[in-house]
């Protein structure tokens, strides 16, 4: 039905060298496009399509079609400043020439083969001294992320961490770890890498298996992301506060951090540096300051101190440690301290970001 969307890119064009090399890129991107050799197509094709990738040969013979997004046009000449003119007519968003562009198309049509939409917003935990409650922190937003309907992957970027798998209880659940992933390069589909993972209380979680793997190679950590972000919902990291190649990697492509800092003196003086080389990677990073505070400090003066904007403050939270001996991840419960703050920031950065479940 017209209107009806579609995961098939289409291409326009009567140029067979042109097509050929469409198809091509289309191949390696997993896409199966439909080939329109006679312009323009219908409006129902015109419509459906995710992409829309038309020629130069045929571009003043597309008359008729409204403009659309996700339009490009594939110029032949550069020296042509008569292709701009066309795009406009056209309604493309984008000219492209190749083989300059055939990366940067060949990511827009996997893209459009996955069904990509609103990126995911992701959120890397760092904690600001050893046992700040980075991981727990990390773990609670992707429950509560899942447990409001979002879809949620918990990323463990830190391979000194323990694994995050054993704080949600999974330790056995099946699916791939890190170690396994150890070798991905380029792009990955996005469903499934999701669909590989292990999944528990409504959620993915990539976390380490019991071995001796101590790494993660800074051009996995760029693709499982990129994969991961692409899906949607809501990614949350658990970094360390050691800023590696990986970390590194992983703070580019975050949306914005939070380090947790115990409301203590050595604490702040710990958080200070750890900070500092996290905005050299990542310009939005937020306080969060954990008490009791011994010195009766308040998290406002603790993340002034530090020149931070103050992302809230976490009381203890009852139970917490007779839940994780039980199975029993943090933030399950919609009651506590950690849930009640969650569900207030996730509320606020989805917001913030237009992402979308």
């Amino acid at each position: 039905m017209a209107g009806t969307s579609s995961t098939e890119p289409l291409l326009v064009s009567e140029d067979e060298r042109l097509i050929e090399s469409l198809l091509r890129i289309c191949a390696a991107a997993g896409a199966s496009p439909q080939v329109v050799c006679g312009a323009p197509p219908s409006r129902q094709a015109w419509e459906r399509a995710p992409l829309v990738v038309v020629g130069d040969d045929v571009a003043d013979r597309m008359t008729g079609l409204s403009h659309r997004p996700g339009v490009l046009l594939v110029g032949t000449d550069l020296d042509d400043v008569e292709v701009w003119r066309r795009a406009v007519v056209l309604g493309a968003r984008h000219v492209i020439f190749l083989p300059d562009a055939e990366s940067w198309l060949l990511d827009r049509i996997a893209d459009a083969a996955e069904g990509v939409g609103v990126q995911a917003l992701t959120v890397s935990v760092l904690g600001g001294r050893g046992g700040a409650g980075a991981s727990t922190l990390a773990c609670a937003l992707a429950v509560t992320a899942a447990r409001e309907g979002h879809r949620a992957m918990l990323i463990d970027g830190d391979p000194l961490g323990g694994g995050l798998d054993l704080l949600l209880g999974g330790e056995d659940t099946a699916g791939l770890r890190w170690p396994d992933l150890a070798g991905s390069r380029g792009r990955v589909n996005a469903l499934e890498l999701e669909n590989s993972l292990p999944r528990m209380h409504a959620l993915t979680a990539l976390s380490w298996d019991r071995g001796d793997a101590l790494t993660i190679p800074p051009a996995a950590m760029r693709t499982v992301l990129g994969a991961a972000r692409r899906r949607g919902g809501v990614v949350v990291l658990d970094l360390p506060r050691r800023i590696d190649d990986a970390t590194g990697e992983a703070l580019e492509q975050t949306d914005l951090g939070l380090l947790v800092i115990p409301a203590e003196l050595r604490a702040m003086t710990a958080s200070g540096r750890v900070a500092s080389a996290v905005r050299m990677r990542l310009a939005d990073l937020r306080a969060v300051v954990r008490g009791p505070a011994p010195s009766g400090m308040a998290g406002e003066e603790i993340a002034e101190g530090l020149r931070m904007p103050l992302a809230g403050e976490l009381a203890a939270e009852p139970g917490l440690a007779a839940d994780l001996e039980r199975g029993r991840p943090p933030g399950l419960s919609p009651r506590g301290p950690l849930a009640r703050f969650c569900t207030a920031f996730l509320a606020e950065a989805l917001a913030g970001t237009g992402s979308a479940a």
